[in-house]
């Protein structure tokens, strides 16, 4: 009796011959299901000998004891098990994925038996698919790849909330109040046109209505979805031609799995749907009869996570986090690093020091009373053209790990920090990142900061220091974090460097130039020696591509850097020490007062005092060296290195009367010399009268004023507009 409670399989055969088509259909889908079945039952890896695991089972047991209902097939392994099945997938996808899907939940029922009271029924699995198959451009899909399985890769620009969709709907009739349920509606974005009229005649009834049907929202199932646009990448589109989009549809728990910016293979269903009726006058009813507008159905995305893009370290593997630490461990990581950085790039290694510290960061500081100090870095280069200014922000966007590249002119105030704009589809306000809010956690790189217009550069000021950004516009008050580095490029007013001009070059006010950390002074120096070698280096990139592959001994590959990069800044906070800061505090005194002593001895000032912003940069500064060696505190050597970069980059620039009357950079006594020298010159000569450059500079100078007091004093009040140049700027002329 033993055979009784075996469920068999039993089928009569309906009279001989004459089967319907029907049953045709639905034994070959049972009998695609079976195979499906078994591949998800019976797929391994690995041989006999060594030990092979069934790879699906495993994965299936493993993600749904986790609550997790998908689980991603690869073709490649569907192939190699049944090739017939993996091109029944590639051809019909919308009839044999479901089955797939079935299947797995089939195989799911089994291994997970036996389950908790509380789960007894399970679960829908959803099938991803990934393949290696080279992927298709958005160009190449014409028509007849419809319905079929496509891959392509391309940018997410845009993506929707994620939203609900009902998959089995529930319906009631107006009239009769017959309910139907559990009609099934394909997935995607076709729809689905509800019956016309009721077929539930009752004698004795008054007929129902045409269109009774209503559906009952609280007995629909519904799964999330959400709509991406895909743009292809900018490196696939023919020279002269626009970039194309195309819509994508993503289900269940393909939801959020990108964010706009995000470099993505997608695999999916090239599908059709209805066209929106066009609002037009006159527009004729037939005209739009057969023609669709295209999308994709996406049943798999992998997103890219090198190149550009948002493709963050992701989670570091042990022996990769091994491979990190040894090399944090090696006594020269700090010179290498900073070799690494554009090494295609001659000399001005102090600026690659100072763009490795910036890389690295400091550490954010959390007070008791709940403000936070900044732990990023911001870099200021000015000078000359052709010094490779453009080419280190490039790299710099390329090796962080998220990076945003604008430039000065291009880039308005709303698109740096944040805009209120209109939804085309809620007609609600919504409010858009800008560059600043997008780098959260990254670096923003502005070349052509001279070029920027002075209240758009305002709008930079909060995100610099205090990394939040507010606004109050549109009935939308709110703040945004910004907790990004800056790297702006910037030339002098006059193009090049003027050494004879001082600090005219420099048109920044102070209120912004303080923010930055370190400013370099990038100038072009006639030298035969350095230019020899700078041509030969630039002659050797030119002429053989190898110099550039194998790169020089003890450096370190982009993608390595990128990794190492990424994990420092989330395993590593370190802080000075004790002795450190000692050392650090008395620095910062003796600077304070041996600028003063210096003054006494000189005329001019030698040096300048240097203020609490700069003091904290210098802590941010030794603190992102000790993050490179992976170190928790920053120690002596990390201050002094600090304080020399400090003292090469600002305190040079300050030095060379180049930044002279910044702030803080202007002594008491000078400031009482320039207004002594503007009263007399006020005084000299009445509103309205004219004078020549030559002779009051004479004059002046025969009183024992310094030369350049009196230049600067001129040029402030040409600024303000007080004085007018006249007769090719040799006579001045005075307005108000």
């Amino acid at each position: 009796m033993s055979g009784f409670d075996d469920p068999g399989i039993f089928f009569s055969d309906s009279f001989g011959g004459g089967e319907s088509v029907g049953d045709d259909g639905s034994v070959k889908r049972s009998h695609i299901k079976k195979r499906f079945r078994e591949f998800l039952r019976q797929f391994r890896v690995g041989t006999d000998r060594t030990g092979f695991t069934y790879k699906y089972r495993d994965e299936l047991k493993r993600h749904y004891t986790l609550g997790e209902y998908w689980i991603e097939v690869e073709m490649e392994d569907l192939a190699s098990f049944d090739e017939d099945l993996s091109d029944c997938l590639y051809k019909l996808p919308t009839e044999n994925l479901p089955l797939l899907e079935e299947a797995a939940k089939e195989v799911a029922d089994e291994v997970t038996r036996p389950r908790p009271v509380e789960d007894e029924t399970v679960q829908d699995i959803q099938v991803m698919l990934k393949s290696d198959a080279h992927p298709a451009s958005i160009r190449s899909l014409k028509s007849e790849q419809v319905s079929r399985l496509v891959k392509i890769p391309g940018i997410i620009i845009a993506s929707t909330a994620v939203r609900a969709k009902a998959t089995r709907v529930c319906l009631q009739c107006r009239g009769c109040r017959t309910v139907i349920s559990n009609i099934p509606i394909p997935p995607g974005l076709q729809g689905y046109a509800l019956p016309r009229k009721c077929n539930n005649e009752q004698a004795g009834r008054v007929k129902c209505p045409v269109d009774p049907y209503f559906i009952i929202p609280d007995r629909c199932l519904c799964v999330d979805f959400q709509t991406l646009r895909l743009q292809e990448s900018p490196d696939a589109v023919p020279h002269g031609e626009m970039p194309r989009h195309i819509q994508l549809y993503c289900d269940r728990y393909l939801c959020d799995r990108v964010v706009p910016g995000n470099r993505v293979t997608i695999m999916g269903i090239y599908s059709i749907k209805k066209m929106a009726a066009a609002k037009g006058k006159g527009a004729a009813k037939g005209a739009t009869v057969g023609i669709r507008s295209s999308y994709m159905r996406v049943v798999g995305i992998q997103v890219d996570t090198e190149g550009a893009g948002r493709g963050t370290t992701g989670s570091v593997s042990p022996q990769e986090e091994e491979e990190l630490r040894s090399l944090a461990a090696s006594p020269d990581i700090y010179s290498s690093l900073s070799r690494s950085i554009a090494p295609s790039i001659y000399g001005s290694d102090d600026m690659k020091k100072a763009i490795a510290c910036l890389l690295f960061g400091g550490s954010r500081k959390r007070l008791p009373d709940g403000l936070t100090r900044r732990g990023d870095i911001n870099l200021l280069m000015l000078g000359d053209p052709g010094t490779a200014k453009s080419q280190l922000l490039k790299f710099v966007e390329r090796c962080s790990p998220i990076g945003v590249y604008t430039s000065g002119k291009g880039s308005s105030a709303a698109g740096l920090t944040a805009s209120v704009l209109r939804d085309p589809h809620t007609r609600g306000f919504i409010m858009e990142g800008g560059a600043m809010v997008l780098a959260d956690g990254g670096v923003v790189c502005i070349d052509e900061f001279d070029k920027m217009r002075e209240d758009d550069r305002v709008a930079i000021h909060e995100a610099m220091e205090q990394q939040t950004i507010s606004i109050a516009k549109a009935g939308i008050t709110t703040t945004l974090n910004s907790r990004c580095s800056v790297l702006a490029a910037a030339n002098s007013v006059f193009g090049r460097w003027d050494d004879t001009k001082g600090e005219d070059n420099i048109d920044f006010m102070p209120t912004i130039l303080s923010r930055f950390d370190m400013i370099f002074i990038v100038k072009d120096h006639h030298d035969q020696q350095r230019d020899m070698t700078l041509a030969r280096h630039v002659m050797n990139v030119h002429l053989s591509a190898q110099t550039q592959t194998e790169g020089v001994e003890g450096e370190i590959p982009l993608s390595k850097l990128k990794k190492y990069i990424g994990y420092a800044r989330a395993k590593c906070g370190p802080r000075l020490s004790a002795a450190a800061a000692e050392k650090l505090k008395n620095r910062y005194v003796v600077m304070r007062s041996g600028a003063r002593e210096h003054e006494r001895e000189s005329d001019k000032r030698a040096s300048i005092p240097i203020t609490v912003r700069q003091l904290e940069a210098v802590v941010r500064i030794a603190e992102s060296l000790a993050k490179m060696k992976l170190q928790a505190v920053a120690g002596e050597e990390e201050v002094d290195e600090a304080l020399r970069l400090f003292q090469v980059s600002t305190l040079d620039a300050a030095m060379s009367g180049s930044l002279s009357g910044v702030e803080g950079f202007t002594s008491q006594e000078d400031q009482e010399m320039l207004s002594r020298i503007e009263k007399q010159l006020k005084r000299r000569f009445a509103i309205g009268s004219q004078v020549s450059e030559h002779s009051i500079i004479q004059d002046f100078t025969k009183q024992k004023y310094p030369e350049h007091a009196i230049f600067k004093v001129l040029m402030l009040m040409l600024r303000r507009g007080e004085l007018q140049h006249r007769m090719q700027r040799k006579v001045l002329y005075r307005i108000k």
